[in-house]
């Protein structure tokens, strides 16, 4: 499964013009930086500033995801001490590895979030952020469709010899 991205190319290259699938898993992180629950709220902030990361998936003994803490979770001014998982967000979103970018964006646009988690078996496989999936974009993995001219087509166009802004009554 996955979609299907027409590979746009010059005219000079339709050789390699061709048709791929993109999966999740094409587009994670798959080094994911882990949190447990009873961890401090300075020792993740700590962990997230010095690895560059805006989330950490909280995960129980199994491995399994519980929650997730993002960078403005932790905004403010929060007891150092305090348990991370007294401020995580529990309600996890999750995507299968192999499945198809576009259930990824759906979740992220229909939530409101940033991140998914990425899973196989359960288990945490990686990390998809919204900026992950403007890799589909950035390298054109996509179709350009053009928008309809509204002019071509009667409305607000004008005569050849007419000035714009002056309209024959």
């Amino acid at each position: 499964m996955g979609t299907q991205y027409r590979d746009p190319k010059t005219p000079e290259e339709r050789e390699k013009n061709r048709t791929f699938v993109v999966r999740v898993d094409d587009l994670m992180v798959a080094t994911v930086m882990t949190a447990t629950p009873h961890q401090s709220v300075e020792h993740v902030r700590t962990l997230m500033n010095e690895r560059r990361v805006h989330a950490l998936p909280v995960i129980d003994p199994e491995g399994k995801p519980i929650g997730i803490v993002t960078s403005s979770d932790l905004i403010g001014d929060l007891p150092a001490a305090k348990p991370i998982g007294q401020l995580m967000t529990r309600s996890v979103y999750t995507v299968p590895r192999y499945e198809d970018p576009s259930i990824a964006a759906r979740i992220m646009r229909n939530h409101r979030i940033h991140h998914v988690v990425v899973t196989h078996e359960g288990k945490i496989a990686g990390i998809l952020s919204s900026l992950d999936l403007l890799a589909l974009v950035e390298e054109r993995r996509y179709v350009f469709k053009q928008r309809p001219d509204t002019t071509k087509r009667g409305v607000g166009a004008r005569k050849k010899n007419e000035e714009p802004g002056k309209r024959e009554e």
